[in-house]
């Protein structure tokens, strides 16, 4: 799907609760570019919570699960809250493009690549955040050639950090039936090519426009 006016679409925009935070944030002395920022200390949380999920067992083991997820979805309200800021605000800020795409990109390695090594394969934590950053080649490749912005999936960003999320809390489950990381290795696995289809629809799609030219 293509976002209106270049921007993601995101029904969490145009909630009640998101308006007023980002007015909230807007009146006082926080900028889009502290936000994006701040987005990826919430990566770098949550990936170094997953690796810990994946060296302990028992309660320490759910504490570090939930503390990943809850740095997931901080990371996410990061990603929502520097765009409402910076348009809706009007506090957008001339190096703001570089913040609103670099700290996403960072994000997705520190988050996947301690998922990987967190359950002994840091080679698909790798490959699962260099298709994520793909994906995001891609996109901007398009923008740099006049087309208007690719957010299709089936593993954009929303969809990578739902993926996550999900299978982190399922992995509290794990316990039940004497099992540990099968749940985080099925999910990293699907962001790997779910991501790695994306980058080629992407492309696919933006190949087909720039022959319509």
């Amino acid at each position: 799907m293509m976002e209106t006016g270049d921007r993601r679409p995101l029904a969490s925009r145009n909630t009640r609760w998101a308006s007023a935070i980002a007015r909230w944030m807007a009146a006082r002395a926080i900028t889009p570019n502290r936000i994006s920022q701040a987005s990826m200390l919430a990566a770098a949380i949550a990936g170094v919570a997953f690796y810990l999920a994946g060296q302990t067992t028992g309660l320490p083991r759910a504490c570090c699960l939930l503390l990943a997820v809850l740095f997931c979805q901080a990371r996410l309200l990061c990603n929502l809250f520097d765009g409402m800021v910076a348009v809706e605000g009007g506090k957008g800020e001339a190096d703001g493009p570089f913040w609103n795409e670099f700290p996403d990109r960072v994000a997705d390695l520190m988050i996947f690549a301690g998922v990987g090594y967190g359950i002994g394969m840091p080679g698909l934590g790798w490959a699962a955040g260099a298709f994520a950053v793909l994906t995001a080649y891609v996109r901007e490749l398009g923008r740099a050639t006049g087309n208007p912005s690719d957010f299709s999936g089936p593993m954009a960003k929303q969809h990578r950090m739902a993926t996550i999320t999900a299978a982190g809390l399922a992995s509290l489950l794990e316990p039940l039936w004497g099992g540990q990381n099968q749940i985080l290795t099925i999910g990293l696995g699907a962001i790997a090519v779910g991501a790695a289809l994306t980058a080629i629809r992407r492309s696919m799609t933006l190949v087909s426009r720039l022959k319509r030219r």
